[in-house]
């Protein structure tokens, strides 16, 4: 448990590709004392951590993939942790991706991640608007339909009711949000989300430290 005195401590884990830094400073400004860390060691001890991905899938998942950094997330999910994926890196965590082959995902949430309809602008660059907004503590005091920052082509598909946290639409509608236990993730930018975001970012700390 954190003390009064003691910063919650969050851990970005590096897989090559990312928004890095200013997901650090994002968590900073929320508190926390951010770690960019790509060494398997750290990643099994911590207890709260987040896997940031921006691009294609195939680069992150092919760095991860049964390498002992891949090792040591699933070791510190199962023994507690918690984890929030970020836009590519909440890509990683379903079953796997449509975009040009790319490797099976992570499989720690249900679902696959097909491309969004052609005839749409592709990537939608900006904000955009959730809704179906549910009432998890991630998701605490953002109000029924907050506006957030997206720049992907593609997005979840098939991700069971009980999983979708909350939805955004741009050419159908996709979970911008979903969860299963202690694995979380955001289709969309926290980072870049400006207050909404912040938000997002103090309500996973507080549920990663009041697990203990």
């Amino acid at each position: 448990m954190t003390t009064l005195t003691e910063r919650p401590r969050a851990t970005v884990i590096d897989a090559g590709v990312g928004n890095l830094a200013n997901l650090a400073r994002a968590l900073g400004a929320v508190g926390a004392t951010a770690e960019v860390t790509a060494d398997p060691a750290r990643v099994a001890g911590a207890r709260c951590l987040l896997l940031p991905g921006v691009g294609a899938f195939a680069p992150p998942r092919e760095r991860l993939a049964g390498s002992g950094l891949e090792a040591a997330l699933r070791e510190a999910v199962a023994g507690g942790a918690w984890l929030l994926g970020v836009c590519v890196g909440f890509q990683l965590l379903f079953e796997g991706s449509e975009e040009f082959g790319a490797p099976a995902g992570l499989g720690l949430l249900s679902g696959g991640v097909p491309r969004l309809p052609r005839g749409v602008p592709l990537p939608p660059i900006g904000w955009n608007r959730l809704h179906d907004v549910d009432g998890h503590p991630l998701l605490a005091g953002l109000g029924s339909e907050p506006y957030v920052y997206f720049v992907h082509s593609f997005a979840p598909d098939g991700v069971p009711e009980d999983e979708v946290l909350a939805r955004a639409t741009h050419g159908r509608p996709f979970a911008a949000v979903a969860g299963r236990g202690r694995v979380l993730g955001t289709q969309f930018h926290p980072e870049k989300s400006g207050a909404a975001g912040l938000r997002i970012l103090a309500s996973f700390l507080a549920l990663a430290e009041e697990a203990g």
